[in-house]
């Protein structure tokens, strides 16, 4: 958590994750990287998505309203002897993140997230699901104000997949940095039922040469996975919950879901997701 991208678009969402960003940065003398993205109407750019030369005061206007705001979050007490970069830029919000992240070097990305629902779920989706989905690097995603972000009891559902071994080390990691507890836990699912000698067998494997010891192991057995780290999640008061993502897209993603992103859009509790590493 050393270079954290925080995309903004000046709302009360994007700056409960900035003052997430802005606790964890502290906490581990990292800098942050404050993103706003100005998506141009589709005719004042030209196909490949640059401005058009008689269009530049227009977005002249956009970038100067940025600044103007820039200045005025930048001034937030919370920020204060933090090192943070702003940048404007002007793309697609989605690819602007991936693209700013990768020309920066981050390795953590903090976003907010209202949430949703039923058919607004279904056909809108937004760029923080995209995100979740599609991230090489952890992204964390809050959706409501934390005046002091800790972690106590850090709740992560594994597969117990020995491909998934990397990405466990990880998330190990992240534990360790926060201070949280680990809380592993499968979701036993009528569909994809295994015996508890099957989970011990597998999570010993997955274990194996670690050197952390602040974990439990939990097998949680409900209808989903997806209510299934919800409902155990509350059982214990969990402060955050985690989950790897496979990075799906198109028609793959469409017919398989996202419990990443259904999570993102449930749960009311910060979410963190890991890439999957095989």
């Amino acid at each position: 958590m050393k270079k954290i991208l925080v995309p903004t678009d000046f709302s009360e969402q994007a700056e409960n994750a900035l003052k997430v960003a802005a606790q964890l940065a502290r906490k581990n003398n990292g800098e942050i990287y404050l993103l706003h993205m100005i998506e141009l109407p589709a005719d004042m750019t030209n196909p490949v998505g640059e401005t058009r030369s008689n269009d530049l005061p227009e977005a002249l206007f956009f970038m100067k309203m940025a600044k103007k705001k820039f200045d005025e979050l930048l001034a937030r007490p919370y920020l204060k002897d933090l090192k943070v970069h702003d940048t404007v830029e002007i793309n697609q919000a989605f690819d602007g993140i991936m693209e700013t992240s990768k020309k920066h070097g981050c390795d953590f990305i903090v976003m907010g997230s209202q949430g949703a629902t039923g058919f607004k779920e279904m056909f809108i989706g937004s760029n923080t699901e995209k995100v979740v989905r599609t991230s090489d690097i952890p992204v964390l995603v809050i959706k409501n104000e934390h005046p002091d972000f800790e972690v106590r009891n850090f709740v992560f559902a594994t597969n117990l997949e020995e491909t998934g071994k990397e990405t466990l080390k990880k998330v190990v990691n992240f534990a360790e940095q926060i201070g949280a507890k680990l809380h592993l836990v499968y979701i036993n699912t009528a569909n994809e039922f295994i015996t508890s000698n099957e989970t011990d067998k597998k999570l010993k494997k997955c274990i194996e040469g670690f050197d952390f010891d602040n974990y439990e192991f939990h097998i949680y057995n409900d209808e989903s996975i997806e209510e299934g780290i919800l409902n155990f999640s509350s059982k214990i008061n969990a402060d955050l919950m985690g989950i790897a993502t496979h990075g799906r897209k198109g028609l793959s993603h469409f017919f398989n879901g996202s419990i990443s992103e259904d999570l993102v859009n449930h749960a009311n509790s910060p979410v963190i997701t890991f890439k999957l590493q095989k």
